[in-house]
């Protein structure tokens, strides 16, 4: 790696990675490449970005202590307000850098995503993107089949949350590292897109790869919970729709008396609620792939 390029990576994860994080960089040429004009990212080729990853850490060490210390803004979803919160933290330490952040899930005002995160992920040699191209002879007819990015350490159990971009700073020489190819037979792949298309509720997709570390049964609730009831879930939703006015902290509110199956809040990072099978999150499609962790 060029000498330049693994400077600027070290100042970000001394930033990012104490909290669940992972950053890889990539050259704005390679993404593009892969993609049509009107998915283009519109900087010269060789502009240096970063493709950002949480891993299952990023629950205890950043969303916990994040809607713990207030900075929740009312009514929005709180692991994008956290991821946010993270990233704009890396542009005010660094302002020289002049960093651009796309979040994951930002849209132009035609709805055409900003990003595709997972293409992202693969040129970066972060998760290696799996479609259906990659399986000879597939067996699903006219059906659509989503594709799905797995980590060579953590299968499914991460998340791509966005793109950092550093407009000015060029990396001609940086050279392409490739994604590990962790499912490499056509029978694995053609279980894991099934897994992940059909059967995802179950969770086990994920574990296309054995993993370092799997989500916490609490993450699991959390992110199966719809995006429309986590705010309640976390006692944050309000009947009325409009902001509290209550001066009472926000995770106090899962140990309220009148709910005894919550004496215990389940955000405490010691105590994790008994399992259950929930309901996954819903798949968010984004132009020609699927963000699987829309969350």
């Amino acid at each position: 790696m060029e000498p330049r390029v693994a400077e600027l990576k070290q100042k970000i994860e001394g930033t990012l990675c104490p909290f669940g994080f992972e950053v890889y960089p990539f050259q704005v040429a390679w993404y593009n490449e892969l993609l049509p004009p009107a998915f283009h990212l519109p900087f010269p080729g060789p502009t240096l970005a970063f493709v950002v990853l949480s891993t299952p850490a990023m629950f205890d060490r950043a969303l916990k202590p994040f809607l713990k210390s207030c900075h929740l803004q009312t009514l929005r979803d709180p692991v994008d307000q956290c991821v946010s919160y993270h990233l704009k933290s890396v542009t005010e330490k660094f302002p020289e850098l002049h960093i651009e952040v796309i979040a994951d899930y930002e849209v132009h005002p035609n709805r055409r995503p900003k990003i595709l995160a997972q293409t992202a992920a693969h040129v970066a040699g972060a998760a290696y993107y799996y479609q259906r191209q990659d399986v000879d002879a597939d067996p699903w007819g006219t059906q659509h089949i989503a594709g799905v990015c797995i980590h060579p350490r953590f299968g499914g159990w991460f998340a791509i949350r966005g793109v950092m971009l550093l407009p000015g700073i060029e990396v001609p020489n940086l050279l392409p590292r490739k994604p590990p190819d962790c499912v490499p037979t056509r029978a694995a792949r053609i279980t894991l897109l099934e897994g992940f298309n059909f059967h995802w509720r179950d969770w086990t997709y994920r574990d296309a790869v054995t993993p370092e570390e799997r989500y916490s049964e609490e993450q699991k609730i959390y992110f199966s919970t719809p995006p429309a009831q986590r705010l309640a879930l976390l006692g944050l939703a309000q009947p009325s729709g409009h902001p509290s006015t209550t001066s009472e902290h926000p995770l106090s509110l899962l140990t309220k008396p009148q709910d005894s199956r919550r004496l215990r809040s389940w955000l405490s990072p010691s105590v994790s609620p008994p399992a259950s099978p929930g309901k996954p999150p819903t798949l968010q499609k984004g132009g020609r792939e699927a963000n699987y962790e829309g969350y």
